[in-house]
């Protein structure tokens, strides 16, 4: 093989092998990644190192200008991109700066300086607060009082209850009984009942 075949060769080796850094810089910079930019060094470098190659070194000369115009246009995006959002945000904050300015401006004439446990209460507010915490706390523990004072009562009624239907239902037995007792059955009639003899 003569030299420049093999020159050849090798710059089709080097380009097999740097297809993945080619394709790198072509990529939009907002799809980059680190081991893209580390491939884009890679082709820079393998250049510039064949600029000191005597022969290959117009080519190389070529392809490093073509890698350094690429990336310098992919950092121009980048910044430009970073720039844009920067401004963006920039915008946002002076627009809410100026909300909350015209915000503080129209409670200034009568506004009062609250402390952090403070709030503004609009009184024609049907949702409004009515009480204050404690006052809610001192409301939920007399109903629970109630609520168990009224469980007593009930115990008591069903006691008395049951003893009022105990002692109706005994007075009746008895009352039942003694009626019984006073009037004769129809067995006690017929074994009153005496046969006289004919005559």
């Amino acid at each position: 093989l003569t030299e420049e075949e093999e020159e050849d060769e090798e710059e089709e080796e080097e380009e097999d092998e740097g297809g993945g850094a080619e394709s790198a810089l072509e990529k939009s910079p907002f799809q980059l990644t680190a081991e893209d930019v580390y491939d884009i060094s890679s082709v820079v470098g393998r250049d510039l190192l064949q600029l000191s190659a005597g022969p290959r070194a117009s080519a190389a000369a070529a392809r490093l200008q073509f890698s350094i115009v690429r990336v310098l246009e992919m950092l121009e995006a980048l910044v430009s991109g970073g720039s844009l959002a920067e401004e963006r945000l920039r915008l946002e904050r002076d627009r809410l700066r100026m909300e909350v300015e015209a915000l503080r401006g129209e409670g200034a004439p009568g506004s009062l300086n609250l402390g952090p446990d403070k709030m503004v209460i609009d009184l024609t507010d049907p949702n409004r607060p009515r009480f204050t915490l404690q006052e809610l706390r001192e409301v939920l523990q007399e109903r629970n009082q109630l609520k168990a004072q009224l469980l007593v009562v009930q115990e008591e009624l069903q006691c008395y209850k049951r003893y009022i239907y105990h002692s109706v239902y005994k007075l009746s037995a008895q009352q039942q009984f003694s009626r019984n007792s006073e009037a004769p059955t129809s067995l006690s009639q017929l074994t009153t009942f005496t046969v006289q003899p004919l005559e």
